[in-house]
């Protein structure tokens, strides 16, 4: 009796540790599609700062590359199939969520909201932070907006994002950032509280499933 309740404390422990230790998986969400748009500017800086983390592996979806159909069904036919499989398995395997948004007539883009509705068990129980960019008001107003949808579909929402007000005179010709002082520690503080939601999120969902 007492070696068997070894055996199972060691082995709670191990996936305990591998849940605390291991890298995260950060999927960077960019939600823009527009022709002409800004963000990958914006998400390439943002992911150049998440990849120089040893606790963090990075992976870009760009709703732009792996656009998903408009018409939702709970029945995917073959091409919406096809087009959900190249987003649905990389956001199931995220631990935390990185959105890159403008903000379009004060709220957030559709294309991003449309990948949001096309999933709900991918986001439960997993942090969401934002990198937001537009005019005067940075994006805010579009983070703002998006806090409650996920709030719906169960995500853990940070309160820190990086915003970018008027942000294409915040980088050069080269689409790099002239003064990248404050956006690089307003990128730390937002995944410094992505990486402690990650992991004890993670941690919880391998010791007891949401939901159950």
């Amino acid at each position: 009796m007492t070696s068997q309740t070894a055996v199972s404390t060691a082995s709670t422990s191990t996936g305990t540790d591998t849940a605390t230790t291991a890298p995260l998986r950060l999927a960077v969400v960019v939600g823009s599609t527009r022709e002409g748009r800004f963000g990958p500017k914006v998400a390439r800086w943002f992911t150049e700062r998440a990849a120089l983390r040893a606790d963090m592996d990075v992976e870009v979806i760009d709703l732009a590359d792996t656009p998903l159909p408009v018409h939702l069904t709970h029945s995917p036919g073959p091409e919406e199939s096809k087009a959900l499989e190249a987003v649905s398995p990389r956001l199931d395997t995220a631990d935390a969520y990185a959105v890159i948004t403008p903000e379009y007539n004060h709220s957030y883009p559709a294309a991003l909201k449309n990948a949001i509705d096309w999933h709900y068990s991918q986001w439960r129980a997993k942090p969401v932070g934002f990198v937001s960019y537009g005019g005067i008001s940075g994006g805010l107003r579009a983070v703002e907006h998006l806090r409650p949808v996920f709030a719906e579909v169960h995500a853990v929402t940070v309160r820190d994002s990086v915003s970018f007000h008027q942000a294409w005179d915040l980088f050069g010709p080269d689409g790099r950032l002239t003064d990248p002082a404050a956006p690089d520690a307003a990128a730390t503080t937002m995944l410094d509280q992505l990486a402690w939601w990650g992991r004890a999120l993670r941690t919880a969902r391998e010791t007891s499933p949401y939901g159950s």
